[in-house]
């Protein structure tokens, strides 16, 4: 599909479909009512804008339609921070992760995850 760039409401659609696929008009209409007050004609000029885009895909099932993801959220999430840490901290994990630090932002669990990650980085660099 190559690099996404996503609006916020194409966010919040993909994020329900993420966590479970297929869904119908009427389960995102729901849910999207209940995390960001959607009405479901904001819903559905949403999945239609997304499907044109190729961002989402639909199958019809009997009078509705089931909705399904089409953009990958591995991909998508890997675009949206390379965009955050370029826009916020010019590109630089370093400078976001030292604002955090300084911030008081991160828990000791965190840092210990960030740790982990960072060896097992170098570990695949070697």
């Amino acid at each position: 599909m190559g690099r996404v760039d996503l609006t916020t409401s194409e966010w919040y659609v993909l994020d329900s479909l993420w966590d479970r696929a297929p869904q119908t008009v009427m389960e995102l209409v729901s849910a999207l009512g209940e995390r960001v007050g959607w009405a479901k004609s904001t819903t559905i000029t949403t999945l239609r804008r997304m499907e044109a885009k190729g961002l989402v895909r639909s199958q019809v099932q009997g009078r509705g339609k089931l909705y399904f993801p089409q953009a990958d959220r591995r991909d998508c999430v890997r675009a949206e921070t390379r965009s955050f840490l370029d826009r916020v901290y010019r590109g630089s994990v370093g400078l976001m992760v030292s604002a955090m630090a300084s911030e008081r932002a991160l828990s000791q669990a965190e840092i210990d995850e960030l740790y982990t990650i960072l060896r097992r980085a170098e570990e695949e660099r070697t």
